[in-house]
């Protein structure tokens, strides 16, 4: 198993800004998929933004335009910019790593927005 170790959630007012940290404290395959998951209680996780090895991303439509994924693949992190929060981003975000054979989740950090 390799930690999933995130920081950088806290609170903050609609309109601001907050950068997420997730680094793997594991060696890594080369070939992965990093991304970022948001869950609200009573509803399902979903996706919030990923990025493959091979420099593609995925957006949620509801975060495009607001939210950049990005990752440093020496330091085995991948970060999540989100700027012009509102208050429908609260949510707990976990940092998710997968590949071949492998599928590594975060404990998660909480995001409030408040208005």
């Amino acid at each position: 198993q390799v930690p999933l170790v995130e920081s950088g959630g806290g609170l903050v007012q609609a309109g601001g800004s907050l950068r997420l940290s997730c680094a793997a404290s594991g060696s890594m395959y080369l070939t992965n998929t990093m991304g970022w998951y948001r869950q609200v209680p009573g509803k399902q996780r979903e996706l919030v933004a990923a990025s493959t090895s091979g420099g593609a991303t995925n957006y949620a439509d509801s975060v495009k335009g607001r939210f950049t994924i990005s990752r440093d693949n020496a330091k085995n992190t991948v970060y999540l910019q989100m700027s012009s929060l509102k208050p429908e981003d609260t949510a707990i975000y976990y940092c998710r790593v997968s590949g071949l054979g492998f599928d590594y989740w975060g404990q998660g950090t909480q995001v409030t927005v408040s208005s």
